[in-house]
Parts: structure tokens; C-alpha cells; sequence
């Protein structure tokens, strides 16, 4: 990923989200002109299940390429696509100045029925990467599971289908979340081996609320190790206390990676600039 992998350091980028709600929005971006103190090698910006803002992304996605002069990488998914949808979608991020994607089949939407679903137009994540590829100019990044992702019936395959989405067009590599290092360096010899030479960017999400584990880690399909349930055992009832012992053990994690010379930190920041900050400044 020529803006956001440097072979002599490191990198360091974000992730956030479009507020669901419309009186949130403006905070987003006195989040972003916060962050960008912290220079960022680039900043990806998800979006709902189905697009569901999609405009917001692109709009958000703008402003940190034009205004912030940060690379911005928009979230653009597949699932409920047509490919007059996908076009028109990414002939407005040209327009709004953004030329980076990270391709993901995304979720399926909760009112989409298995007819709709079945009857996709793209069914995965490296047919969208190749129609990218093939009809526009966009810098395409893709998606990988260093515990494979939850659907593949086993790692080989996984990794697989990895090699395919790097071939079709990916010119680097954001990881889905996980909480045990060990995991990621057997994911990573793997990947080498297969001759998968792209950045790889290793996702790092900060645990600060016991609750965390039951909506964002679950749905990940991330495996909670011990040192990390016993610390939510230990601090789980006490917010600040729990905010601390999570920032701490990223922090923990994040330095550990950063000795064994990975690419990139792709830190899911959940828009909380107070976490945010405290980590980069320990990191």
C-alpha cells in the first residue's frame, strides 16, 4: 500500500464510524481534527450493513483526504450491491477526492430476504475486489482473519481465498481484531509462505467495557484469552478502573507487535478520542 506502509517504521492508522445519529454527526469531526495530531498513515471509515450510510462515509471519507490531508479509505461493501449501485457509489468518492476502498462483502441487511441474498450480484469480497479492479482507478485494500474467518470451514481455505483477493487487485491487508499475538504471527508465517507479500495492518481493538465481549467480540468470532477475561473479571464492575486495565493491555499488545516488525497498527478507535489518544501516546 504505497501511502501507508513505510519499510523503516511501523505504521499507524485508525478506524471510525458515521454516528447513527444526525446530532452526532459534527462530533466526528472534532474527533478527526483531534486524531490527526496524532499523524496517522491513513484513516478508514466503515459504513451500515447494506450502505446504510454510505453518503456520510463519503462525506467523512472527503474531509480527511481534502481537509486533513490524510489518506482516507472508505468502507465500501458488497452485500445488497448491484454493480449500478457499486458504480455509482464509487463515482461519487472520486468526486469527493477519495480514491482508497477497503473492499468487504459486509453484512447481510436484517430486512434483506434469502431470495435478495441468494440473488447477489457479488457473493464475495474478491469478486468485488476484481470488478473494482477491472472498472476503476480506486486503491483497493481487503479484509483477513488471522483466527480465519468464521465462515471458512478451516484456515488452508481461508488463507486460500486470501491469496485469490491479493491476486485480483488488493494491494494491502486489514485484519479483523484479535486479542492474542500468537495468533497473529502463525497467521503471518502463513501468509509469507504462500507468497501474500502486501502490508498486512493488524487490527487492535481496546477492551474498556466488560460489555465489549458481548456484542463487538462475539460478532468478530475473536478468541478471548485468559489474561483478558481475567482482567475483565477483575475490573469489569468498575468503569474507570476497566477503561484502564483495556487501554493497558493493548498498549501491551500493540508494543509486543511492533518488536516483531509488523507492517501497520490499524487501531479500531470506536470514535473515542480519550482511549485513542492515550494509547498512541504510550505507543
Amino acid at each position: 500500500m504505497s501511502q501507508t506502509a513505510k519499510p523503516d517504521r511501523t505504521g499507524l492508522s485508525l478506524e471510525i464510524f458515521p454516528p447513527k445519529k444526525e446530532e452526532e454527526f459534527d462530533n466526528i469531526f472534532s474527533f478527526l481534527k483531534e486524531t490527526a495530531k496524532l499523524h496517522p498513515d491513513f484513516i478508514s471509515c466503515t459504513y451500515g450493513a447494506g450502505g446504510s450510510r454510505a453518503g456520510k462515509t463519503i462525506e467523512i471519507a472527503s474531509y480527511i483526504q481534502k481537509e486533513l490531508k490524510i489518506d482516507a479509505i472508505a468502507h465500501i461493501t458488497c452485500v445488497g450491491f448491484t454493480r449500478e449501485d457499486l458504480e455509482r457509489n464509487c463515482t461519487a468518492l472520486q468526486e469527493a477526492g477519495v480514491n482508497h476502498v477497503l473492499a468487504l462483502r459486509g453484512d447481510r441487511p436484517k430486512d434483506m430476504t434469502d431470495e435478495q441474498f441468494n440473488k447477489r450480484e457479488f457473493f464475495y469480497a474478491t469478486d468485488l475486489v476484481r470488478h473494482l479492479k477491472s472498472h476503476t482507478a480506486l486503491q483497493i485494500a481487503g479484509a483477513c482473519y488471522p483466527e480465519k474467518h468464521f465462515e471458512a470451514p478451516d484456515m488452508d481455505t481461508d488463507l486460500r481465498h486470501l491469496k485469490e483477493k491479493v491476486e485480483a487487485g488488493a494491494t494491502s491487508l486489514i485484519t479483523q481484531m484479535f486479542f492474542d499475538n500468537t495468533y497473529f504471527y502463525r497467521f503471518m508465517d502463513k501468509v509469507r509462505s504462500l507468497g501474500i507479500e502486501v502490508p498486512v495492518h493488524a487490527g487492535i481493538m481496546p477492551i474498556t467495557t466488560a460489555g465489549q465481549l458481548g456484542t463487538t467480540v462475539s460478532l468478530s468470532g475473536s478468541s478471548v484469552p485468559k489474561e483478558l477475561a481475567d482482567l475483565i473479571a477483575t475490573y469489569g464492575e468498575n468503569k474507570e478502573d476497566m477503561r484502564k486495565a483495556g487501554i493497558d493491555f493493548a498498549v501491551r499488545q500493540i508494543r509486543d507487535l511492533k518488536e516483531h516488525g509488523v507492517d501497520g497498527i490499524h487501531l479500531y478507535s470506536m470514535n473515542k478520542l480519550k482511549t485513542t489518544t492515550e494509547i498512541c501516546s504510550q505507543i
